[in-house]
């Protein structure tokens, strides 16, 4: 399982990687050439933003290829609309010269153990997906020569093996876009995408990862983050984490296609995978509503865990495992949350101008205090304390007590995580 041929493994080379010659893979993808050139445009692209200063990241996302991740994904719209809406992309694209596609507009995740995709920021038409509307995998194996599958209604399937020429094109610049692509659903649920190429990066070199760290992701998704991962840190430190045997099927094989067989594991991401332990960094693609304990207990001390939660990013040091704190990074992310962990709770509005409403660190404020302050109170919170970021807030880990705090974690400012009643009321003295 996961193999793509009967040749030998290549022996490691000093990072663990397996080492594959590029002709090998060049005579095994009839895209490589083109491929190249649009990651290449790509990467100068989140570059140009501020991302990738890191020159071993840098590297990986040269030389990681997308498309052998994403065969398959989809647009929002009729077949022949999307064709219409983005024909000019994909004759673009052909000439593979220029950086490929938009960048996208909303934060994704990759699949999660969990959920996968990145719900669009407020305001915006879509969760995550270029364009609109949540797309999704429907079955496979299925697609008329127009691109649409059962299950997808308004939604048109992109295809490596498409018979026709402009709609591979307009797959393979979507590959290199700047943006999430929807790769699965299940009876309507959005299951798994791969993340918005600038979002890995800035999260990626957020995890500061060292030489020698090993690492586990909870959301295998398309395999695409864990071979940036294997391509850094090498095979033998990765381990990625599904909840969906098919996902991780999938994962593996994409994978393996690339050249990368890190640990790939089906299980539920709440529980981590001891398996691997202990980890040096965790890293999850879906939202959580409270640091899972298994994580704390399975990182060494000093360890570093990054995760989706409330609308942002937290990124927390491990003292041990019943203890971590950290700081929520600056920027927004949106994720569908952890699969079985339960909806999110209900952001309520009710007595709020539409005004603040349009402001990011107002709508995060909601998010983080959702179900313990009254929104009215959450305003004058905002507004006295000048409409602080995300990166004012934190989060603290003692034992079976978890909050968020604004400034200082034994300020005057703190809410509970989890559902509303689930733990003690704030203040922890």
């Amino acid at each position: 399982m996961g193999s793509t041929g009967g040749s030998t493994r290549s022996a490691p080379d000093a990072t663990g990687r397996v080492a594959r010659p590029e002709r090998t893979r060049r005579e095994a993808d009839g895209y490589a050439q083109e491929a190249a050139a649009l990651r290449t445009g790509l990467v100068r692209e989140i570059v140009a933003g501020g991302g990738l200063t890191d020159p071993a990241w840098r590297t990986a996302f040269e030389e990681v290829p997308r498309h052998l991740f994403v065969p398959y994904y989809y647009e929002t719209g009729a077949p022949g609309e999307a064709g219409t809406a983005v024909g000019a992309a994909g004759t673009a694209a052909g000439a593979a010269s220029t950086a490929a596609g938009a960048p996208g507009t909303a934060a994704a995740s990759t699949g999660a153990g969990a959920a996968g995709i990145a719900a669009g920021a407020p305001g915006t038409a879509a969760a995550g997906v270029p364009g609109g509307g949540a797309a999704g995998a429907g079955e496979a194996g299925e697609a008329g020569e127009a691109g649409a599958v059962r299950g997808t209604v308004g939604y048109t399937r992109l295809w490596r093996d498409d018979p026709h020429p402009l709609r591979r094109a307009r797959w393979l610049a979507g590959a290199y876009a700047d943006a999430p692509l929807a790769t699965r659903v299940r009876d309507g649920e959005l299951i798994t995408s791969s993340s918005q190429p600038s979002l890995m990066a800035r999260m990626l070199h957020a995890l500061q990862v060292r030489d020698g760290d090993r690492v586990l992701e909870i959301g295998a998704g398309t395999g695409y983050n864990a071979a940036l991962l294997a391509h850094r840190l090498g095979d033998a430190h990765v381990t990625t984490l599904d909840l969906d045997p098919e996902i991780t099927e999938a994962a593996r094989n994409h994978l393996a296609a690339a050249g990368f067989r890190p640990a790939v594991v089906t299980g539920d991401g709440a529980r981590g995978c001891p398996l691997h332990a202990p980890y040096d960094r965790i890293i999850a693609t879906c939202a959580v509503a409270s640091i899972p304990s298994a994580w704390l207990g399975q990182c060494r001390p000093d360890a570093l865990i990054l995760t989706p939660l409330a609308t942002g990013l937290i990124a927390l040091r491990v003292a041990d495992a019943r203890h971590a704190e950290g700081r929520f990074l600056a920027i927004p992310a949106y994720f569908v949350p952890l699969r079985g962990s339960g909806p999110p709770p209900q952001v309520p509005t009710h007595g709020l101008p539409s005004r603040p409403l349009l402001d990011d660190s107002f709508r995060f404020l909601l998010n983080v205090a959702a179900g313990h302050m009254e929104p009215v109170e959450a305003l004058a919170l905002w507004e006295h304390e000048g409409r602080p970021g995300r990166e004012r807030y934190g989060v603290t880990v003692r034992g079976d007590r978890q909050w968020a705090w604004l400034d200082d974690p034994e300020g005057a400012y703190g809410w509970p995580l989890g559902p509303p009643g689930r733990l003690q009321p704030f203040p922890y003295r």
